[in-house]
């Protein structure tokens, strides 16, 4: 079944606790947490200290997304503030496959991914050091953009891929996901679905559980 990962980037920081609260008794079990350093992506969000403190209170599976120019240098770093998985660009990384390499020696689930305008074939040579390929259908940097269609056809190319291949790898699409749109992407074969602002900017209960409805259809 599709897994609903809600990215807190789009939480009230006033109140994320609180936020986080209202995720409670919803089946919910991943978070999405998108670091930024105002380099890589022209926006800084928050680092370890914001991670460590939601850690201590919630058990929720940690899947980070970091968008930060060679993210080598903190992987111990989000190790200890509770992150579970780490995804990183293929464009931060001045060598990607010891990126890859060390984010699983540290105990993470590994993630990769790219921005929406390089080629999504130039990722498939990593797929042996990876337990999750993200998809972004926005460019990476602010919440509350509108979908890109043209991810539809990297999803497929990563699910076609990954079954003839017989990879073990998620497919996590990311950007631009609401509920009138989510079942387009449905139907691609997607284990992963981040959502921001269709569920921190409203009545967040009440739309997990329209998200999970919609899932229980696939």
């Amino acid at each position: 079944m599709v897994k609903l990962a809600p990215s807190i980037l789009s939480c009230n920081f006033a109140n994320l606790q609180a936020d986080l609260d209202q995720t409670r008794g919803t089946g919910l079990e991943i978070i999405h947490i998108d670091v930024m350093d105002g380099i890589f992506v022209p926006n800084i969000s928050f680092g370890f200290k914001v991670i460590s403190d939601i850690r201590d209170k919630n058990d929720y599976f940690f899947d980070t997304h970091l968008m930060i120019e060679d993210p080598i240098r903190y992987i111990d770093d989000f190790k200890k503030a509770g992150c579970d998985r780490l995804t990183v660009h293929y464009e931060a990384c001045k060598d990607l496959k010891k990126t890859l390499l060390a984010i699983k020696e540290a105990g993470m689930e590994v993630g990769l991914t790219s921005k929406p305008a390089t080629d999504p074939k130039k990722l498939l040579e990593y797929f042996d050091y990876i337990d999750l390929v993200l998809v972004m259908s926005v460019n990476p940097g602010f919440g509350g953009q509108k979908f890109m269609e043209q991810s539809i056809d990297t999803v497929k190319l990563f699910r076609n891929y990954i079954d003839e291949n017989k990879k073990d790898i998620k497919i996590q699409i990311d950007g631009g996901i609401k509920t009138d749109n989510v079942e387009n992407v449905l139907a691609l074969g997607l284990d992963e679905i981040v959502v921001g602002s269709d569920i921190f900017a409203k009545d967040i209960k009440k739309q997990i559980e329209k998200y999970h409805e919609i899932f229980n259809k696939y």
